[in-house]
């Protein structure tokens, strides 16, 4: 792969900004106590996707759980006051919104890639919110922005296709958590 990318996850240091990966998908903020303190939480597929999200989010020492309910397995960190601001961004009125001007690096993208991320045929396909299609275009943009062209398909998902976007993908994310399968891990 050569020299990093100082856009990479690898790059820099993972922080509480990347949570907004998780939004980038099909993630959801909820803010408490008007604003005083904040969650995330984001649907994903098995308990071991949760537990590989619920351990990055412990390398940004954000504490989070994977819960069990009627629609499968959801990963939700507690309220705290350092994911407010997060939240303001993410959240008009009860409406999720791309902020304006968001900018995506690795750290964020490798978040998104581990929640919603999967490999369909000879795509990388990064999971939406169905809830909150008026956030699709904004983040295809953001997408391309980083160098990552896409195509918004089914399901919904940006799809990234091509060896020379895929191994930016792949560089921008960094290696592959312990434990999570390639079907789920962008790679060239």
């Amino acid at each position: 792969m050569g020299q990093l990318s100082f856009f990479s996850a690898e790059a820099r240091q993972p922080c509480v900004a990347d949570l907004a990966g998780l939004l980038c998908g099909p993630g959801q903020a909820l803010g408490f106590a008007r604003g005083r303190a904040a969650r995330v939480s984001v649907g994903v597929d098995t308990e071991v996707r949760g537990l590989a999200v619920v351990a990055a989010l412990a390398e940004r020492a954000v504490g989070a759980r994977v819960e069990v309910g009627d629609e499968g397995f959801r990963v939700s960190t507690a309220f705290r006051t350092d994911l407010t601001g997060l939240a303001s961004q993410w959240l008009d009125g009860g409406r999720k919104v791309v902020p304006p001007g968001f900018a995506l690096d690795g750290g964020v993208l490798r978040l998104w890639a581990l929640a919603a991320g999967r490999w369909i045929e000879s795509g990388y396909f990064l999971g939406l919110d169905a809830g909150a299609p008026d956030t699709h275009e904004a983040l295809r943009g953001a997408l391309g922005s980083a160098g990552l062209p896409s195509t918004i398909s089914g399901g919904p998902a940006l799809r990234v296709v091509g060896r020379r976007r895929l191994e930016r993908l792949a560089e921008l994310v960094g290696r592959a958590p312990r434990g999570v399968a390639e079907r789920t891990w962008p790679a060239a």
